[in-house]
């Protein structure tokens, strides 16, 4: 019987991959050459359980790969919600893997608080049976980077687990540092349980094609199109892009369509599209113009006009750019912000300022372009809830943008993709887009179940496509939208389209709440306390309530109202409220969709 030389010897050093790239190859190669030693042998005598807590779907993709990577190592695998988990179920596994994004300020995402919760009672069992390894996914721009992942890895210790690799933050360009933690991961429980070890495993188990753009992994390669990602997105014809709001409106809301032609992208309700902008080239030329910089000057064989466009972030400052700027101009207004250490001062002052008005403070300390670049971010994909249904929209995928424009009588600033994608596409012309599925957040698998939507403003977007959805399928479950703005007449998008939604009895119950249009403010937390006993018959009815829209106030209001509903209806206290909530959480009935 032949066999595979060392995967060493097949993967020459001057190869074009990057590690992740490198590490996948080489386990693909490994998991070959085992698979034939394996088949004659028995069952896996390891099983890694990989738990998981997401809010957009990374983290759950990610837990994917690495069950797929587990078994191709001869492990056994299975990826878990962390709230589907209980301490006592914890305390009887042997090996766990933890995927964790971080929500907010710190917080546990919405599908791991109640794990945490469980997980710091004084009751919970020791777990010094347990051996573990926590992947944190962030952002760095938030204070509180990785904070579910790094309570989570103390948390697990504290109890007596141990920990079998160092946890691993990554920032908002995890493939890679994710993809090299898993190969050494799943390599060490491979070598330790006695399966065939992998000279370095694969990224965890994704498709050729998306380990060569960065491991985007097997949760999305379980869709057609997933090869299409950030770092190589589908070029979409942008062919509709339509004023939603009433020219008198203080917002500017845009119903876009794109064309998916013939990428392979299929999309659920309830999924995100990424979209990958541009700078404003205006924006561009005023930041080259005050440092006194040459837009044609060679930045790694590109001019460095072009990398400020479309490779770095000059929308929204860095970390390091502020630290560096307060060390260079300790007499700015910066420095005096954050010298008092309050970080909500310093968010308050920074909110609305980009790159330009930082450097114009630090005015003659100010760095130069050269000193500049490397405190800059990569410039990142913005990620918008589609608002359609591919089953009442075949071929095409809608959003519901918000155009971001403000600013005084010194300077207009913009958001960097809304305005994108409102003011600088030409008809049909191309933008980069990649899907990012959600697969907590979609509409019920049971089509007679009823379905209660809250979503003000643009979030009303999945609920468009929830209504569309539900009635391209034929499903008989009632559905109730609560939506609101500002006012009725410039501020009521889709009006229409609901209007004949409940005219064909696809929308049973609408409840508007435009906050402007009456002295007393009315939001939609206002209607579902007006509609306490109704909703509440709804939820005894099995109904799943979805939410969508801004996390800070919005939806914490909502949560807030809905615990009053419940406690009103159950004629119970609080307690008993926030426990029957638990509930809806653990049984996927009550799912959110916030940012």
């Amino acid at each position: 019987m032949s066999t595979l030389p060392p995967t060493g010897q097949l993967i020459p050093v001057d190869a074009p991959f990057s590690a992740a790239q490198e590490s996948w190859l080489a386990g693909f190669i490994a998991g070959i050459a085992a698979a034939g030693k394996r088949a004659a042998g028995g069952a896996p005598t390891t099983t890694v359980d990989v738990l998981f807590g997401t809010q957009t779907g990374n983290a759950e993709f990610l837990a994917d790969e690495l069950v797929a990577g587990a078994k191709t190592r001869g492990l056994g695998g299975r990826a878990t919600p962390l709230d589907a988990v209980t301490p006592e179920q914890l305390a009887g596994m042997s090996h766990v893997l933890v995927v964790t994004s971080t929500y907010g300020e710190g917080e546990m995402p919405d599908n791991a608080g109640l794990f945490w919760d469980a997980l710091q009672a004084s009751t919970v069992p020791r777990l010094e049976g347990l051996q573990y390894a926590v992947l944190g996914l962030g952002d760095t721009s938030y204070d509180e980077f990785c904070q579910a992942g790094k309570l989570l890895d103390t948390r697990f210790e504290q109890l007596g687990a141990t920990r079998i690799h160092d946890r691993v933050d990554c920032d908002v360009d995890f493939e890679d540092p994710a993809a090299l933690w898993s190969a050494a991961v799943l390599d060490r429980l491979a070598a330790a349980a006695g399966a065939q070890p992998a000279a370095s495993g694969p990224a965890a188990g994704a498709t050729p094609s998306s380990a060569a753009a960065g491991g985007t992994g097997a949760g999305r390669a379980s869709r057609p199109g997933s090869q299409w990602t950030k770092r190589t997105p589908y070029r979409a014809p942008l062919v509709v892009n339509r004023l939603l709001s009433a020219p008198r409106s203080a917002k500017e809301i845009r119903h876009f369509e794109f064309d998916l032609g013939d990428s392979g992208i299929e999309y659920a309700a309830g999924d995100a599209l990424a979209v990958v902008p541009h700078n404003n080239p205006a924006l561009v030329d005023q930041l080259l113009t005050h440092l006194g910089a040459d837009g044609s000057a060679d930045v790694d064989g590109r001019p460095l006009a072009e990398v400020l466009r479309t490779d770095r972030e000059i929308r929204t400052p860095s970390k390091d750019l502020v630290a560096d700027l307060v060390q260079r101009a300790p007499a700015s207004e910066l420095a005096a912000v954050v010298s008092h250490g309050d970080k909500h001062e310093l968010d308050r002052w920074l909110w609305g300022r980009d790159v330009l008005d930082l450097l114009r403070d630090a005015g003659s300390a100010a760095p130069t372009m050269e000193e500049l670049l490397p405190t800059l971010r990569g410039l990142q994909a913005r990620q918008y809830s589609i608002s359609s249904s591919p089953l009442a929209h075949p071929g095409r995928v809608h959003l519901t943008v918000a155009s971001v424009r403000y600013g005084d009588a010194h300077r207009t600033h913009a958001g960097v993709a809304s305005t994108y994608l409102a003011d600088r596409v030409q008809a049909d012309g191309e933008v980069g887009v990649y899907l990012q599925p959600n697969a907590a957040f979609g509409v019920p698998a049971d089509g007679d179940a009823p379905m209660v939507m809250i979503g003000p403003g643009t979030g009303i977007a999945p609920f468009r496509g929830f209504l569309h959805e539900r009635a391209a399928a034929g499903a008989t479950g009632r559905n109730w939208l609560f939506f609101g703005d500002q006012h009725r007449d410039t501020d009521f998008v889709y009006e229409d389209e609901l209007t004949e939604l409940q005219e064909r009895g696809v929308l049973d119950r609408l409840d508007l709440a435009f906050s402007r249009d009456q002295a007393e403010k009315v939001y939609v937390q206002t209607r579902m306390r007006e509609q306490a006993a109704e909703l509440y018959r709804w939820l005894e009815d099995g109904a799943h309530v979805y939410v969508c829209g801004d996390a800070s106030r919005m939806a914490k209001d909502v949560e807030q109202a809905l615990v009053e509903v419940i406690r009103t209806g159950r004629g119970r206290d609080e307690d008993d409220a926030h426990a029957y909530l638990a509930d809806l959480r653990r049984a996927k009935r009550y799912v959110r969709d916030v940012y």
